[in-house]
């Protein structure tokens, strides 16, 4: 079929023919673990749910590459493009690409400089000599000088961009303005540059270079796409790998899923990681390692989170490299959050807030942080957490305050009140795994039929069709049953909530394992392997 390109393999059912590709690519990867002084990386790879689409279950492996059988492709960071957003992107990423590429080169690896359509500015210098005079390799892949645009049994992207991807307003007109790299990534002496396929093939085989690290632009078309490409390589048996936190994407938020252009970047990483290859991140080459960020922002008087939530973070969290910062309300405001502005750089914002009316400027910094399709773990009273008239009263005269359809619109919940308030003599609700979503890596390590919590349980019947209920709790002695913890999406982005949280839940095993896988999952991050599991 012209301008697709499918492996030679005798052809397999699709999760037959995945599971063959990443047992191929997680062979690859371990192939130099004995090798002294090692590149040391975290790949990331998704397993597929059972339709054969992404995200499923996240697994990410440890393992060594020999510098000197490795070479970073350094794709289309041109000098300009005709998107006016694009070029700023390429802007903002070339000074960090620029570090991680001078590191990898002291460390040994090859690095191969390919900014299409460009060679007529390089003609002559040693570097482009250097990749058209490498010998011609005696195992040239089949098609190796065309684009790949899909392998063999890869669904669609989960973007559209059938308009070009120029975010834009008005879209920019479009047009190949680039005659060059950008300037910032510096040219070594023994570096190559080429934009050919069968060139680039030659280099790494005359090499003995088996590891390929891709980095540039565009994730969803030159990236995936290109001769020299993400498909090419997996398709032709080198271990590749994309550096995720140094690509970007050519998508306009105004066209389907309609998220925001850096969770587009993410959706068609996902995609990648299901039915490409395994991902990166970029300090493992330069030795700074990613920690995410958790940002906890704590404002109620009933349950304690301001104690027991850093003292979770402390003991499940942070040892486990998540960096955890805490914004408290103001003790002599109860509707001021000081330092919430920290939540714009935050990976994820951990909510357990009550009926508080932020700011106009404070919540708009939390409407903005999930516009752009972040992630967000909500404890208990965080579903009326920005709804300031208490459960029935009549909502104060003038403009609307607050966020008072957070709860559904975010979480996907419908708080209606809680049951028998009456003083808790002993663990009086139960709480247990909803059984066909047992596979799901929040549940990972629970393995028991229930276990009994000290809160009182919440009314939340009507969730949204866009959830998914993992746990269901209800009363001892009562025939009543309410959802207690589930996922949603919000514009493209994972959100977790439970309405569980009293002080004496934190010593539940299974509760802190809840929470702890539910922090992993949203910052999709693999659930760590040490869960333990509990009765």
């Amino acid at each position: 079929m012209p301008g697709r390109c499918f492996s030679a393999a005798p052809r397999l059912s699709a999760v037959a023919a995945l599971f063959a590709v990443l047992c191929s690519v997680w062979a690859g990867l371990c192939t130099a673990a004995d090798a002294p002084r090692g590149l040391m990386f975290s790949a990331r790879q998704r397993e597929l749910l059972p339709d054969g689409t992404t995200p499923g279950t996240i697994h990410e492996k440890r393992f060594n590459w020999n510098p000197r059988q490795t070479a970073i492709v350094i794709c289309d960071m041109w000098d300009q493009h005709w998107c006016q957003s694009a070029t700023r992107r390429v802007g903002e990423m070339a000074l960090r690409m620029n570090t991680v590429v001078n590191a990898a080169r002291e460390q040994g690896v090859f690095v191969i400089h390919a900014p299409s359509s460009c060679m007529e500015f390089y003609k002559g210098t040693p570097q482009r000599q250097r990749a058209q005079s490498a010998p011609p390799a005696a195992n040239p892949p089949h098609e190796i000088q065309n684009w790949c645009r899909r392998l063999e049994h890869e669904p669609g992207l989960p973007i559209d961009d059938s308009d070009g991807g120029c975010d834009c307003q008005p879209q920019c007109k479009t047009g190949n303005p680039w005659r060059r790299q950008i300037a910032a990534i510096e040219i070594a002496e023994l570096d190559a540059i080429s934009d050919s396929g069968s060139e680039i093939w030659n280099l790494l085989e005359a090499r003995g270079l088996t590891n390929v690290l891709v980095m540039g632009v565009h994730t969803n078309m030159c990236v995936l796409g290109r001769p020299f490409g993400l498909r090419q390589m997996a398709r032709n048996g080198k271990n590749v790998v994309l550096v995720r936190d140094l690509t970007d994407t050519m998508y306009n938020p105004r066209k389907s899923p309609q998220v925001d252009h850096h969770r587009g970047t993410d959706l068609v990483v996902a995609h990648i990681e299901g039915h490409v290859c395994p991902s990166i991140l970029s300090g493992d080459i330069c030795g700074e390692p990613g920690r995410p960020l958790a940002l906890f922002v704590i404002g109620e008087d009933e349950y304690h989170t301001a104690e027991t939530l850093p003292a979770f973070a402390k003991s499940e969290l942070e040892p486990r490299g998540v960096k955890c910062r805490f914004v408290q309300v103001n003790p002599q405001d109860p509707h001021d959050f000081p330092g919430i502005e920290a939540l714009r750089e935050a990976d994820l914002l951990v909510l357990s807030v009550r009926r508080r009316n932020l700011p106009a400027a404070q919540l708009a910094v939390v409407r903005d942080y999930l516009e752009r399709g972040k992630p967000l773990v909500g404890i208990r009273t965080a579903s009326h957490a920005f709804d300031p008239t208490p459960l029935g009263a009549a909502p104060p005269a003038g403009p609307a305050a607050g966020w008072p359809r957070f709860d559904i619109e975010v979480l996907g919940g419908d708080y209606q009140g809680h049951y028998s308030n009456r003083p808790v003599t002993g663990h009086e609700t139960w709480v247990k795994p909803v059984a066909d979503q047992a596979r799901h890596p929040i549940l990972a390590g629970l393995t028991g039929d229930q276990f009994f919590v000290t809160s009182h349980l919440y009314k939340n019947r009507d969730l949204a069709p866009t959830t998914t209920t993992l746990f269901e709790g209800g009363v001892r002695g009562e025939d009543v049953r309410e959802p207690v913890a589930w996922t949603n999406n919000y514009r493209g982005g994972r959100i977790f909530y439970t309405s569980l949280g009293n002080p004496e839940d934190f010593s539940v095993p299974a509760f802190r394992i809840l929470l702890r896988n539910s922090v992993f999952w949203a910052i999709e991050r693999a659930v760590p392997s040490d869960a333990t599991d509990v009765p």
